[in-house]
């Protein structure tokens, strides 16, 4: 979001609160915590109706240091949240002196400023890298919508150029670009983008994660050129500094700490041929394409399904349209007979036309709204429902169906849809969504 108007104002119906006077500093046994003002707390008098921050400052991994501030440190955390493999095995080295307090884990430590000039910095080896001064962090009431937000604003060096932020289809260097890390269903030539990951690169070789799955808003270098400004709604921001200094020691530092995917098998690294868009299609079909293939002496590993192998209307009920394809198995054992792997696509939605639709929803395996009824709208599918997958059940249900294909021969899934989820919704445990967080993958075999 848009905190400033230009150098000097900030947006009508903004009002701003910053961590500016370090009142009292606590080391624990891995973490240092920071209580600082927005005023000089150190007479009794100033500290009656003064806010206070918490700044938490700890290290999952050699290398990394998170950062927590809060405002209210009542809300009760509902989810979801990335999950994280941190270490407890490095060192850490604190230090507590009139002048700054730090906290150090490998090369990298953020030290905070005590006195009358605030400042966060994180250094390598002694030299800041970057960090952010008086003002530059902090709460934000926003009187227009009744909301609350904390944000950060890191500084960028001259020549300093941003990277990353997940899929994007805009310019490759991030720097005066505005993002919005909510996934949506956009197509590949807007700002939108179906995978949104709130991590970034820098050219400086260190790496910041915003550690929230919900729409985490970038202004990298836009807002204030000399600012990669970050901000989320609600009490609380928690972000994460990753030192390199080469951008594969970043990445291999974030990897670690948020997890590797395994290896696919090596088929699916050969080549794939798809329906696509092909809206009518049959076995005839795919053997034409196939036999093309074959014809330009082009390697064929695996050949796709996409959206049209179900019955209209009734997407996604894992069931071949059987005007079209009578012989579903038959079929598939012909195909792999040519020794291809098969694939077909899915998603997480059910048309109210399929037989499943009642059934989920009798099941309670559908997303509901706050009435209890099942959200739907006519958008992809007539009527369509989401399923629930954080009702347990319904994910061995929708399992159940994925290995019935699999019995057929079906090797691998594509699983498309998932952004634009609806927030008017609870979760099977009552709590309202953040996020969904991809579009289309491929579960293998």
């Amino acid at each position: 979001m848009k905190i400033s108007d230009g150098n000097w104002l900030i947006q009508e119906g903004l009002s701003l609160l910053h961590p500016l006077y370090v009142f009292e500093v606590e080391q624990h046994e891995r973490e240092m915590v920071i209580y600082a003002a927005p005023r000089d707390a150190s007479t009794r008098g100033a500290q009656v109706d003064s806010p206070l921050f918490t700044l938490r400052f700890f290290s999952p991994l050699e290398g990394v240091i998170g950062v927590r501030i809060e405002h209210f440190s009542g809300r009760i955390a509902r989810g979801p949240d990335y999950p994280l493999m941190p270490q407890k095995t490095h060192t850490l080295q604190f230090d507590d002196n009139p002048q700054f307090a730090s906290l150090q884990s490998g090369n990298l430590s953020v030290r905070v400023t005590k006195g009358n000039e605030w400042s966060l910095d994180f250094l390598r080896n002694g030299e800041r890298i970057t960090g952010s001064v008086a003002k530059s962090n902090g709460y934000i009431q926003n009187a227009n919508d009744g909301k609350t937000y904390l944000y950060e604003r890191l500084d960028l060096g001259v020549g300093e150029t941003v990277y990353g932020l997940g899929e994007r289809f805009t310019a490759f260097v991030k720097n005066g670009q505005i993002i919005e890390t909510w996934n949506r269903d956009g197509g590949t030539s807007t700002e939108q983008a179906y995978r949104n990951i709130p991590f970034y690169l820098t050219n400086r070789g260190y790496g910041v994660l915003v550690n929230h799955p919900e729409c985490v808003s970038f202004e990298v270098g836009s807002e204030k050129v000399s600012k990669v400004q970050f901000s989320v709604e609600g009490e609380h921001l928690e972000y994460l500094v990753f030192d390199g200094p080469t951008p594969k020691q970043v990445l291999n530092r974030y990897t670690c700490l948020t997890g590797r995917p395994a290896l696919p098998p090596a088929w699916s690294f050969g080549l794939w041929l798809t329906t696509s868009f092909t809206t009518n299609y049959d076995e005839a079909t795919v053997n034409s394409f196939i036999d093309g293939m074959a014809e330009r002496q082009l390697p064929l590993h695996v050949f796709h399904f996409d959206c049209f192998w179900m019955k209209a209307f009734q997407w996604c009920d894992f069931e071949w349209d059987p005007e079209t394809f009578p012989d579903p198995v038959g079929m598939l054992k012909r195909l792999k007979a040519r020794d291809l792997k098969i694939c077909v696509w899915i998603n997480p939605y059910i048309g109210q036309k399929s037989p499943l639709f009642r059934e989920a929803m009798v099941r309670g395996y559908l997303l509901k709204r706050p009435s209890g009824d099942v959200w739907q709208w006519d958008k992809w599918q007539p009527g369509q429902g989401i399923v629930d997958f954080t009702n347990p059940d319904a994910c061995d249900w929708y399992a159940g169906h994925l290995r019935r294909l699999i019995d057929m021969g079906v090797d691998c899934f594509k699983t498309d849809f998932g952004e634009r989820i609806p927030t008017d919704v609870q979760w099977h445990d009552g709590s309202c969504p953040q996020k969904m967080h991809n579009h289309y993958a491929f579960i293998y075999n």
